[in-house]
């Protein structure tokens, strides 16, 4: 095959960052100015973390291509060097075609310009005219369903709305590569299914399409093949079933990785050293509680918050739980120990993993412990009467409910169907 038969064309590509370990953080010049005078020996400890290693491959045109990996496995790094946010350490990419991009919530857009403002400078960006922005104008408007803030300054979104403009403007303005990262999380159902509608359209149309994403589902729906990244590699390149198989096999296989404190994602200021779950088999409606240890394992003073992650068989998140969300910061002591409990929504029956993360404002990811244990949730049903499998195969949990219904109540002829109120004399 023809080199001209390619989208895109990586060689050796590699990223490389400089961590430096143990630097005094300061909050003004004065107090740096102050920490040196006092310590004018002291050095950072520097460590370079390549977050891409000799990625190697080929992508034709037209294809749908999906990107699979763990946190940290450097999928976004990735898409950033194709997308040319940021030049690679070593190697080459060679993209021929424009590129459209949508990495994380407001790429590409300004702040301080309109709706309407962004859509054409971003067609500019992508070297189209303002005849061919104009043709594709009211599209882009009614996909994104932001007709009413046109002429907002975009700062003024929410971050749903604000998604939904990047997207229309990225999928509608003719790009011959769409590279689109895990930001579709941020809309709704319903606008998910709508982005993923429209990138089969455009794949349909000849693009080429790069697609990272959690979903499993969706990454076998759209996607013709797929990659598979481990710590900054690809590891697999080939049909997106096999891909999803092997991707989920990591968590089995790591699993010695992420018990060794060391080598878990994360800047290593503190790690959870223990994680339990209260029992190995939980009903689908109770209570779900988890207990856990932490500890400082470098210099560090930092807010910090925990969030949990379950995920099921398929690689799917369930459901994320951020201590932010209800207020509850972690005491910063060097070593304590706690619960996650969980009560709603009621899972299904089968396997899950539990995910746990450490963050902290300033310092990024602290500790990334995917598969910090198995749970198992029991095949009996909370369910008072017996079910047909296909009364519950929808969905990805369980709910309690409730239907009611009785006979129509018969109502007298010159009684009104519902309350009145007479206006006027």
């Amino acid at each position: 095959m023809s080199s001209s038969d390619y989208a895109i064309s990586a060689r050796g590509l590699g990223k490389a960052y400089t961590i430096a370990h143990n630097a005094a953080k300061h909050t003004t010049a004065a107090e740096a100015i102050v920490h040196r005078i006092k310590n004018p020996f002291e050095t950072a400890q520097r460590e370079t973390f390549w977050a891409l290693k000799d990625v190697s491959f080929e992508i034709k045109r037209g294809d749908v291509v999906g990107i699979i990996g763990r946190n940290g496995a450097g999928k976004s790094t990735l898409l950033k060097v194709l997308s040319r946010i940021t030049e690679p350490t070593t190697g080459e990419a060679v993209l021929k075609g424009r590129v459209g991009s949508l990495l994380e919530v407001g790429t590409g857009f300004h702040p301080e310009l309109t709706g309407r403002e962004n859509i054409f400078l971003n067609g500019a960006i992508l070297g189209m005219t303002r005849r061919e922005i104009n043709a594709h104008f009211d599209a882009i408007v009614d996909f994104a369903g932001v007709e009413k803030f046109l002429d907002t300054p975009v700062k003024r979104y929410s971050s749903g709305m604000y998604v939904r403009l990047a997207f229309a403007v990225a999928a509608h303005l003719n790009p011959e590569i769409l590279i689109v990262d895990e930001v579709l999380a941020v809309g709704d159902a319903e606008f998910q299914k709508k982005c993923l509608g429209k990138m089969k359209d455009v794949a349909q149309g000849g693009r080429t399409v790069l697609f990272v994403s959690h979903n499993m589902q969706a990454m076998a729906m759209l996607c013709s093949s797929a990659m598979l990244m481990r710590r900054g590699q690809i590891e697999y390149q080939g049909e997106t079933t096999e891909t999803i198989t092997k991707y989920l096999a990591t968590f089995g296989a790591d699993r010695e990785v992420a018990q060794d404190i060391e080598r878990r994602g994360g800047t290593g200021v503190y790690r959870f050293t223990e994680v339990t779950p209260a029992k190995d088999l939980f009903s689908c409606n109770e209570n779900k509680e988890f207990r856990f240890a932490l500890e400082r394992r470098k210099p560090g003073d930092c807010p910090f918050w925990l969030s949990a992650h379950i995920v099921d068989q398929a690689g799917v998140v369930i459901t994320q739980c951020d201590s932010r969300v209800i207020n509850r910061w972690p005491p910063d002591d060097d070593a304590q120990e706690g619960t996650f409990q969980i009560s709603s929504p009621w899972l299904k029956p089968g396997t899950y993993r539990l995910d746990l993360y450490i963050c902290a404002y300033g310092w990024g990811v602290v500790d990334a412990y995917e598969g910090a244990c198995g749970f198992e949730i029991s095949p009996v049903l909370p369910y008072a009467q017996a079910v047909p499998a296909e009364a519950l195969e929808r969905g990805l949990v369980l709910s309690s409910f409730d239907w009611q219904s009785g006979p129509l109540a018969v109502r007298a002829s010159d009684e009104p169907p519902y309350d009145t109120v007479l206006l006027g004399g």
